[in-house]
């Protein structure tokens, strides 16, 4: 019979057996970061008043952020609004996580975090160093500072306590 293929018992376990493999295989998860404990030695804290607007067709946000950065490039921001948190971020020794609201929306990953999270570019801004591109940031010399993603439409402004 031409153009007809006879799969026999031999090319069945075969291709069983590739299968098993490939759903035996697993993605292992990243576990959540441990509380970021600002009370050990070397972090350095701001805290202050902010407004957030998530995108340019969302109501803006005003509440209270603190940054906290280490010597060891690790960082913690937290903007909320009493009582709840409505956004953490967290870098600790090459993992990241981002988290809204009481947990309801987590990502965390190994390496550089997602530029399009604007928590990700606090601590980089107030380091002097670049920023993604769609990322534009000012600050005055009256302590107040402004992100805007050009992108989204995203924007950040506030001040920290002197």
């Amino acid at each position: 019979m031409v153009g007809r293929r006879i799969v026999g018992p031999a090319h069945l376990l075969c291709v069983s057996i590739a299968l098993l493999a490939c759903l035996s295989v697993s993605c292992r998860s990243i576990p959540p970061l441990p509380p970021a404990d600002l009370s050990n030695p070397g972090w350095q804290i701001q805290q202050g008043q902010a407004v957030w607007r998530p995108t340019k067709n969302r109501p803006e946000l005003a509440g209270e952020i603190l940054l906290a950065t280490n010597s060891a490039g690790g960082f913690f921001a937290q903007f909320s609004k009493t009582p709840f948190t409505l956004a953490t971020a967290q870098v600790m020794d090459g993992t990241w996580q981002i988290e809204f609201g009481a947990g309801e929306h987590v990502w965390r990953g190994r390496g550089e975090p997602p530029a399009r999270f604007v928590w990700f570019q606090l601590p980089r801004a107030f380091a002097g160093k670049s920023l993604s591109q769609h990322w534009k940031f000012n600050q005055a010399e009256t302590n107040f500072w402004r992100f805007e993603s050009r992108r989204t439409g995203e924007t950040l402004e506030g001040s920290f306590a002197p």
